[in-house]
């Protein structure tokens, strides 16, 4: 296995995955949260046609973690930095 730097930490993904397929496969299942209510958002279709996965990559924000092959030594930065976090959400 390889890694890529998500957040600062590194993580390990098998050949072929996206960052999306990287993130879920190690129980990663949220990494953004909405603008309005702070809800939880990580890879919904899968295949790049919504943008709830937005990540930043290499210094370009806006990439859809669903679509971006994983690829050793990528930096990769999202907003959420821990699940626990994304997944309780805000209900100012």
């Amino acid at each position: 296995m390889t890694e890529i730097v998500v957040d600062g930490e590194p993580l390990p993904y098998v050949e072929g995955q996206t960052v999306a397929a990287a993130l879920v496969a190690t129980g990663r299942l949220a990494w953004r949260t909405t603008r309005v209510g702070h809800r939880p958002r990580g890879v919904f279709c899968g295949i790049g046609v919504c943008f709830d996965c937005l990540v930043t990559v290499d210094g370009a924000p806006g990439q859809r973690a669903c679509l971006v092959p994983a690829r050793p030594g990528m930096t990769v930065t999202t907003t959420v930095t821990t699940t626990t976090a994304a997944q309780e959400g805000d209900d100012d």
